[in-house]
């Protein structure tokens, strides 16, 4: 009796241990950042999603592929430009998942897969460049070798998200070469910004100089022209002045009366001529002792125009 009790204890615990391994090898948990691709009997039955899964045991089979963005890091490698320039060159590509069948099925080894098509197609990315063309055109490069990787990996189930050059690197002495091109290049322009600078002052000071001596010729030209406005000004005020003399002359002349026109015209014909003398005194003739009022004006006449007129 305790040999049959041992030997159902026993059987017990090796069906109780059978059905717990059944029991965890039956239970899958897929996470929020993978998918499961579930085989039964070696051929594919379904695309689990994240969460948990039951599956029978050594019959179905699952393969967890990871859908998160993953990267593959090109090694360096020479390439030869289209000047036949040796560089070297590495890249990181970024990828991620879209399609765990073609993941799983279409590939054996994308990270070895991917590695070796992004150094195939860099090398005649760059092979097509000039040296200069391909140190200057990065973003160039990048955007090429991504929309070619990325179609050539849509049929692995894979997005290529981004490309990015980590180094393009020449020879050493084409470096130097360059840096020597760099440094002549940075002094000429330095010698034409200098030279530029030394023509914009040389203009500046010219323009300042000519500024100034059209305004000085200006202001001689303004100067001259009040000194001739007021001589002219002067010569009116005193052309005036004979004028209204001569015409007060004629006016004394004319109510002296008619009797003795003829004689005052004869006299009035060298007033010109006296005044043109040094004579300070002006004598009249008895014919004209009658026209008082008229000798008066014409003296008066005269003493203005020797005191407004220099004597030679």
């Amino acid at each position: 009796m305790p040999d049959e009790l041992l030997t159902v204890t026993v059987v017990g615990a090796v069906i109780a241990i059978v059905l717990l391994v059944f029991v965890i090898r039956s239970v899958r948990i897929i996470r929020p950042h993978e998918k499961g691709v579930v085989e039964r009997l070696g051929k594919f039955l379904t695309v689990w999603e994240p969460g948990l899964h039951l599956l029978i045991p050594f019959i179905d089979r699952v393969t967890k592929a990871d859908m998160r963005e993953n990267v593959v890091d090109v090694p360096p490698q020479e390439v030869i430009t289209k000047d036949n320039v040796a560089v070297t060159v590495d890249a990181v590509v970024y990828y991620e998942a879209t399609d765990p069948f073609k993941l799983i099925y279409n590939v054996t080894n994308f990270y070895l897969a991917a590695t070796k098509l992004a150094q195939t197609n860099l090398r005649n990315v760059i092979g097509e460049m000039q040296l200069d063309e391909s140190l200057t055109s990065r973003e160039k490069i990048n955007i090429t070798l991504r929309d070619i990787l990325d179609e050539a990996t849509d049929k692995w189930g894979v997005r290529v998200v981004r490309v990015e050059l980590q180094r393009i690197e020449p020879p050493a002495d084409v470096t130097q070469a360059m840096h020597r091109q760099m440094k002549a290049e940075r002094d000429r322009r330095a010698m034409i910004l200098e030279a530029e600078g030394d023509k914009a002052a040389a203009i500046a000071r010219a323009e300042g100089t000519k500024q100034s001596e059209i305004l000085e010729a200006e202001g001689k030209a303004t100067a001259i022209k009040e000194i001739a406005d007021a001589e002219r000004a002067q010569k009116i005020l005193i052309a005036e002045g004979e004028a209204q003399a001569i015409r007060n002359v004629f006016s004394a002349i004319h109510d002296g009366g008619p009797t003795k026109d003829l004689i005052t015209v004869r006299y009035l014909e060298t007033l010109n001529q006296i005044a043109d003398g040094n004579a300070t005194k002006i004598f009249l003739p008895l014919e004209m002792q009658g026209l008082a009022t008229a000798a008066g004006t014409i003296g008066e006449m005269l003493e203005s125009t020797m005191k407004t007129e220099p004597r030679v």
